[in-house]
């Protein structure tokens, strides 16, 4: 199978390349579930950490990872590489075992994803019903009908992440109380970073375990979701949680972000994004200036979760943020 050449990153087309949701909209539905089904792995061999960020992908140079999964006295990864289309298991051992990524049904894909896994010597059981996905949940083992995988179309939706995830960790440096990495979760086919006001956060009746745990202190979250047709395409949101009074009449910038009030979070297209003179700047904008209205109404503690971080002081007084003071002399050439 012939897939498209690495686009030149130098242009901005290739950088902030097109996604429209109807252009890939069944490939998205597949590539969904193939990630629950490694992400389902990781929530049943990992330890649980505090609201199950142990479950969550990380964004890499090529694609997404599980990361280290521990198992017996080892430990086992799968990566996504969307540049050449694989999916690959690697232990501790070092045994290495790769599939194909391209359009198969998600049984063929679960079947073949658990026997390698098998190959490996890992033995795991999963529930194996998506998650998060309401309009369809036929489960994994009799899955025929989502069989959709566009390589250009997956990359273009990685390059969009890893751009997401450039910003957001920027984004997140700027915050030193409690927060979250930026990370991918698989149930919802989001990237995001969660910002902690260090307060518990109202009881939740009704609740499910996972939501109770989630949300059991004030956060506020932001990230970049591919989208539905309610959203029109791919988006960059923003949410308070609890949502302190005045956050859907907030002066939130830019001038194209807005509340919506049936996801009751700012939303900013996608499309505002890549198509601004910076979108590096216009992106962090949005999400600063949510994150001000969130913290300013909710009244968080700014000057303590956001105080400078302590740098060591080098020798010749500068701080250790100046790079160039701490690096060694190089010899002339």
């Amino acid at each position: 199978m012939a897939f498209a050449s690495t686009p030149d990153l130098e242009t901005r087309e290739a950088v902030w390349p097109e996604l429209p949701l109807e252009a890939w909209q069944d490939t998205q539905a597949t590539l969904h579930r193939y990630t629950q089904i490694l992400g389902k792995v990781k929530l049943a061999l990992t330890p649980l950490v505090n609201h199950y960020w142990n479950v969550t992908f990380r964004v890499t140079a090529r694609g997404m990872t599980t990361g280290l999964i521990p198992y017996g006295t080892g430990a086992f990864e799968v990566d996504f590489d969307f540049l050449v289309h694989e999916l690959a298991f690697r232990t501790t051992g070092g045994e290495t075992r790769v599939l194909g990524l391209e359009p198969r049904p998600v049984d063929e894909f679960y079947r073949d994803v658990m026997a390698t896994l098998r190959s490996l010597g890992v033995e795991v059981r999963i529930w194996d019903v998506p998650v998060e996905i309401p309009d369809d949940t036929t489960r994994f083992s009799e899955d025929r009908h989502h069989a959709s995988y566009q390589p250009e179309y997956v990359q273009r939706w990685w390059r969009a992440l890893l751009q997401a995830s450039l910003v957001l960790e920027e984004f997140r440096s700027r915050f030193t109380g409690k927060c979250s990495p930026v990370h991918f979760f698989w149930g919802s086919f989001d990237l995001a970073v969660t910002r902690f006001s260090g307060r518990r956060a109202p009881e939740r009746p009704g609740a499910d375990i996972i939501t109770q745990e989630s949300y059991c202190e004030e956060v506020c979250s932001a990230g970049f979701w591919t989208g539905n047709p309610q959203t029109k395409g791919a988006a960059f949101y923003c949410y308070a949680a609890p949502e302190p009074q005045g956050f859907s009449t907030a002066s939130v910038r830019p001038a194209e972000a807005r509340y919506d009030t049936g996801f009751k979070e700012y939303l900013l297209s996608y499309d505002d994004v890549r198509r601004a003179d910076d979108p590096k700047a216009y992106l962090l904008d949005f999400f600063q200036s949510a994150y001000d209205a969130c913290a300013e109404l909710g009244r968080w503690d700014r000057p303590r979760l956001e105080r400078p971080l302590y740098l060591p002081e080098h020798p010749s007084g500068a701080r250790a943020a100046d790079t160039s003071a701490m690096l060694p002399e190089q010899p002339s050439t």
